[in-house]
């Protein structure tokens, strides 16, 4: 069993940035995949971006809606895999989840194994 904590969530208005993390403690977090999704209410959860890594090579894929505004990474050595959230606009307000797989990046969240309990994230006009 992997547990995800998130944490980093907030209040912001349009324009602005956040940074999410995502801690998994005690894991060895490099073996797995982790992926950022949200859910706006009334609306299915939605792939934000992913990453891998094997070796020294990191693999990452967004979704077309945060290309350019958004940066994953991780940390491996702290377990912990970041979202850093810029020029914020008002559709991007969900609740942010963290998840993670063993296999490769996939966009489909019923493909991932663990998740955290999410984190809101409200951006104003």
């Amino acid at each position: 069993q992997v547990q995800l904590v998130e944490s980093g969530g907030g209040l912001v208005q349009a324009g602005g940035s956040l940074r999410l993390s995502c801690a998994a403690p005690g894991r060895t977090f490099s073996i797995y995949t982790m992926g950022w999704f949200r859910q706006a209410p009334g609306k299915e959860r939605e792939f934000v971006a992913v990453v891998s890594w094997s070796g020294s090579i990191t693999y990452i894929t967004y979704a077309n809606s945060v290309k350019g505004r958004f940066t994953i990474s991780r940390d491996n050595a702290k377990n912990t895999v970041y979202l850093q959230m810029n020029s914020l606009k008002p559709e991007d307000t969900a609740v942010y989840y963290c998840a993670a797989r063993r296999l490769g990046r996939s966009v489909i969240p019923t493909e991932y194994d663990y998740w955290g309990q999410g984190t809101q994230v409200t951006v104003s006009s």
